[in-house]
């Protein structure tokens, strides 16, 4: 049967997953977690959240989904270690690193990736199948045909969000928050910027939405809804459905988890006969949504998928005004949906914005009612001006939430485990108890007392069941009892209520005993990080130009670059061919240069026929090196034993053990995460045998997303998008007027530069102080004349080594404009 995995970001949405009805849950630590904004549990409320999930028989994964710096090493060494003694099931990961690190401490704690990890492809399910992952979680962006090839043809369980909020961006690809404010996704504390409001300008800053019909939160989309489409994740070969939601309240998480749960046993009683009720999908969008979504499950949705008008929950819709009488305060709804006294509504006013009110009292044919059904003509009072046809939504349902809050508020269990118990006793032996659950686990409980005869009231059917029957502080509930008493008998309440209650404690320990673990030696300091340090002195910095275009690649050789990165993401509008791989191969070798060819940062499954044919081309090119961003290249890479191989950023390397697990998987040298600091970077222990390189100068990708705002709201369903990104230049501008570029690649996928061009010109020497061999301009979105004037000054920085040098300080300050940045090289991210 499918997994239903429920979020708990607090003890009380631990107690609604578990009550509503969870196979596991999933929940995060005080540390490591990618959602440090919920309460999360200290080690001793997770000890014992898993000793209750495990009596239940339901599982429990720990979120450890971010990216870890070497100075965290030993605490997380630590905390891996509390976590497998503990008896977690699982370890939810997205740094390689941590997952190295747990490989080597705690070798029989289970690995689940993340879709941090951004895996998106049957390749890089594959190799994180080779490398000890048992799950996968998928990117979000996938098609249920992708999910499906990818279930069929893997050996590790898949996981997928069936239900929640959505990123717009690719998880784990996303730098939008951390650049803007410091506050990193990939650590836990993303900012959520997609929620805010934006305007869709060209090049000169106009609003070209402007006539247009659409709201001002153009990256923030609806929720995700799987609901009635479970048999076809079911029948694809998911193991897992994945709610998401550990930062919402616990009334949701029981709701959601609910109707999934129904919905699941549904479909396996009569799969034929399979239906939603109708009030689930509207009582989980009453709990919380922005619009529900299939997403990319089913077509490329653009528009349809984005919440573009609320950011946040709009509630469900419950009437139109019919007229207001504003000097009694008095407002007229005719109902499409019942409203209660208790109830909050949303009045959508046409002037103004939005205004909510609390139902305090509601006329219903002149008399005053605690509710009205749908169809319904009701009077509320109102303390607003509202207009006739002004819509109402209701984003409190008082009813709803008594209903969702009985699962965690009871005191008692919700849901209980039957056992079948017998009894047995006769004269001058103990009083037996013996309790059976339905997995033939069994506990046994003895009176101290030895049965006597019964001289008044010999001890009944009845009174025992009555007295076996007080289960109510434990999980289980009495199904069958068995009796067998010989003769007429006495045994005191007391002693009968003491051999259930051994009893009980017997089979508890019985149901926990399969996830008792063995201990694992104590932590040694080199199991943590390697032991390497890469002599800095003897270092001569590279300078590495990234381009998409041959002539922007003639440019950067003619102007000082040692290394051209040439391809991959196109932001031409149209894949590199062949020929232009060729050239610009010869054109490197010709000048004595070396070139590095890129490949996508993502490849789905149907691209990967052609980045197949792109490799194939590589190794006859025998190019001097070959970027690969994302875990299915790697896989896929490996069989052209000749190809040199460089990691890109998009693999997120973030610390020494990471550095050591890609270099140990055959990567030569590899460009480091942009959200270091001069502090991280120096601190890494790093063998000498592979070169590192850092960002330094270019707009960098914020974001990159299947979704394209450009075509979703200028193009049409009918005619498509109409390349319009090829067109002219667009940008979304924000509530600080900062314009961040949008482009589009040869996917049609679309990414979002910084507003803020990136400059580290006047501390290149910084870098080669900090064991860095290369450093790179990423120049796709710069113009010809903007690489060659950037080309020219790092090459001087680079030669000269002085950058306090006047005509060289001078021709920087030239340079450098009001919306440079040094990104996180100063300042790292939270």
């Amino acid at each position: 049967m499918v997994e239903l995995l429920a979020p708990a970001g607090s003890r009380e949405a631990f107690t609604a997953a578990l009550e509503s009805g969870a196979d596991a849950i999933y929940l995060g630590g005080r540390h490591f977690g990618a959602r440090q904004y919920a309460d999360n549990f200290d080690d001793d409320e997770l000890k014992a959240a898993i000793r209750e999930a495990h009596l239940r028989g339901v599982l429990v994964y720990v979120t450890v989904n971010t990216l870890v710096d070497d100075s965290e090493f030993p605490e997380l060494a630590t905390y891996l270690h509390m976590l497998y003694t503990a008896g977690v099931d699982a370890v939810i990961v997205q740094d390689v690193g941590v997952a190295a690190l747990a490989r080597r401490i705690v070798p029989g704690l289970k690995l689940h990736a993340s879709t941090q990890m951004t895996v998106h492809n049957l390749a890089g399910v594959k190799y994180l199948a080779e490398i000890g992952f048992d799950r996968v979680v998928l990117a979000r962006e996938l098609s249920l045909k992708d999910i499906e090839f990818i279930c069929r043809n893997s050996s590790v369980e898949i996981e997928v969000f069936i239900h929640g909020a959505l990123c717009i961006s690719y998880s784990g690809q996303c730098l939008m928050s951390s650049m803007i404010g410091g506050r990193s996704g990939n650590r836990g504390k993303c900012a959520q910027p997609c929620r805010l409001p934006y305007t869709l300008v060209d090049a000169h800053g106009t609003d070209v939405l402007t006539g247009v019909d659409a709201g001002n939160y153009l990256l923030s989309p609806k929720d995700l809804c799987g609901i009635e489409l479970l048999p076809k994740f079911i029948e694809a070969g998911v193991g897992s459905l994945k709610v998401e939601g550990r930062m919402k309240r616990p009334e949701y998480v029981a709701i959601v988890v609910d109707s999934y749960r129904r919905s699941i046993d549904a479909y396996y009683r009569d799969k034929q006969g399979f239906n939603v009720p109708e009030e689930d999908p509207r009582s989980m969008a009453q709990l919380f949504n922005r619009g529900f979504t299939t997403a990319y499950w089913l077509e490329r949705p653009g528009r349809t998928m984005m919440s573009d008008r609320r950011p946040n929950n709009r509630g469900v819709y419950v009437g139109r005004v019919l007229f207001c009488q504003y000097k009694d305060k008095q407002a007229t709804i005719k109902l499409d949906q019942p409203l209660a006294v208790g109830d909050i509504i949303d009045f959508w006013i046409k002037v103004g914005g939005r205004t909510n009110v609390t139902v305090k009292s509601i006329q219903m044919d002149g008399k005053n009612v605690e509710s009205a059904p749908a169809g319904a003509e009701v009077i509320i009072p109102v303390d607003m001006a509202v207009k006739a046809g002004d819509r109402v939504f209701k984003t409190y349902d008082a009813s709803l939430m008594e209903k969702a809050r009985a699962f965690f508020t009871s005191g008692s269990a919700v849901r209980r485990i039957p056992v079948e118990v017998t009894v047995t006793a006769a004269v001058g032996e103990p009083l037996v108890v013996t309790v059976r659950d339905d997995e033939g686990n069994i506990g046994v409980g003895r009176t101290d007392f030895l049965a006597e005869n019964a001289l008044k009231r010999p001890l009944d059917e009845a009174m025992v069941a009555k007295q076996l029957g007080r289960l109510g502080t434990t999980v289980f509930a009495m199904g069958q009892l068995n009796w067998d008493i010989k003769g007429s008998i006495m045994v005191p309440v007391s002693e009968l209520n003491e051999a259930r209650r051994r009893a009980i404690a017997e089979l508890e320990a019985a149901r926990l005993a399969r996830y008792n673990r063995l201990p694992y030696q104590e932590i040694r300091a080199n199991d943590i990080l390697p032991d390497k340090a890469k002599p800095k002195a003897a270092l001569r910095t590279k300078l590495t130009v990234n381009v998409d275009t041959v002539d922007k690649a003639i440019v950067a050789l003619s102007t000082g670059a040692d290394i051209i990165m040439f391809g991959g993401d196109s932001f031409q509008g149209r894949a590199v061919t062949a020929d232009e791989y060729r050239r610009v191969v010869d054109m490197a070798r010709e000048q004595g240069k070396k070139v590095i060819l890129g490949t996508p940062r993502l490849v789905t499954e149907k691209e990967t026929a052609s980045v197949n044919a792109d490799l194939e081309l590589f190794a006859r090119l025998a190019p001097d090196g070959v970027s690969i961003g994302n875990l299915g290249l790697l896989y896929s890479a490996r069989q052209y034993s000749e190809l040199v191989l460089h990691g890109d950023y998009s693999l997120n390397i973030f610390n020494s053990a990471a550095i050591e697990f890609f270099h140990k998987a055959g990567l030569s040298s590899l460009t480091l995460s942009p959200e270091l600091n001069f502090g991280q970077i120096e601190a890494l222990r790093v063998d000498a045998d592979v070169s590192l390189e850092c960002l330094v100068h270019g707009y960098l990708t914020l974001m990159v997303s299947e979704y394209c705002v450009t075509g979703s709201f200028l193009g049409s369903k009918n005619s498509g998008c109409g390349k319009l990104c090829q067109q002219g230049e667009f940008g979304l501008k924000d509530r600080m007027n900062e314009r961040f570029r949008v482009v589009g690649d040869q996917f049609c996928r679309m990414h979002v530069l910084n507003a803020k061009e990136l400059s580290m010109l006047s501390h290149v020497p910084r870098f080669k102080e900090s064991g860095i061999e290369r450093i790179r301009i990423e120049g796709k979105s710069l113009t010809n004349e903007r690489i060659k004037q950037i080309t020219r000054l790092y090459r001087e920085a680079i030669d000269t080594g002085n950058i306090y040098q006047q005509s060289l300080a001078q021709k920087i300050a030239a340079a450098e404009h009001e919306d440079i940045t040094r990104g996180h090289y100063f300042r790292g991210v939270l």
